[in-house]
């Protein structure tokens, strides 16, 4: 059964069908509230949290959108919103994706773990805007028309988003970039 067809029996009162949704989506919900809460708990409630909240409104949910869009809209809205409560800069968890270093080399694993570091940093100066857009972006892989459905702004406005995040991360890791490996 697709989301389309769980969601119409949702809405005509089989609430079990709520279950292969939180099913499929728990992992990435949870995954995309660690990036923003960075702290396992907190992203853990949050997701129930937002999937009690999906719950209570999956009856007004018009297929407008994609579910999953406007699911991510959700999850994105409460993360800010948690964010902006606790009065804490946001940051994310950004995994860069460099091969493990050789065991016999500890010093590779430190530079791999302070490259990560750098790198968090810089995304976490950006300003909110641009790190959300980088953050559905790399780790959601959302299309640009679902991003701005999510982030209520026009699909010019992700890509200028997009573009100024990756022009101002490439400025502050500038100095960190070996010339040699170019």
């Amino acid at each position: 059964m697709d989301e389309t067809e769980l969601i119409l029996k949702f809405k005509q009162g089989d609430k079990s069908t709520f279950r292969p949704l939180v099913e499929k989506y728990q992992d990435s919900v949870i995954n995309t509230c660690y990036r923003f809460l960075r702290n396992k708990e907190e992203a853990e409630e949050a997701a129930q949290e937002v999937f009690l909240k999906v719950y209570l409104s999956l009856d007004s949910y018009q297929p407008k959108s994609k579910f999953s869009t406007w699911l991510f809209k959700i999850v994105v809205n409460f993360c800010l919103n948690k964010l902006r409560d606790k009065k804490k800069s946001l940051s994310f968890q950004l995994e860069e994706d460099l091969p493990s270093p050789p065991e016999d080399q500890p010093d590779r694993s430190l530079e791999k773990e302070e490259l990560k570091r750098l790198v968090r940093e810089a995304i976490d100066s950006l300003p909110e805007n641009q790190r959300t857009a980088i953050l559905l972006n790399k780790y959601e892989d959302l299309s640009y028309q679902d991003m701005a459905k999510i982030l209520d702004c026009s699909v010019s406005a992700v890509e200028s988003r997009l573009f100024r995040a990756k022009e101002n991360l490439k400025k502050k890791l500038d100095p960190y970039i070996e010339k040699d490996a170019i």
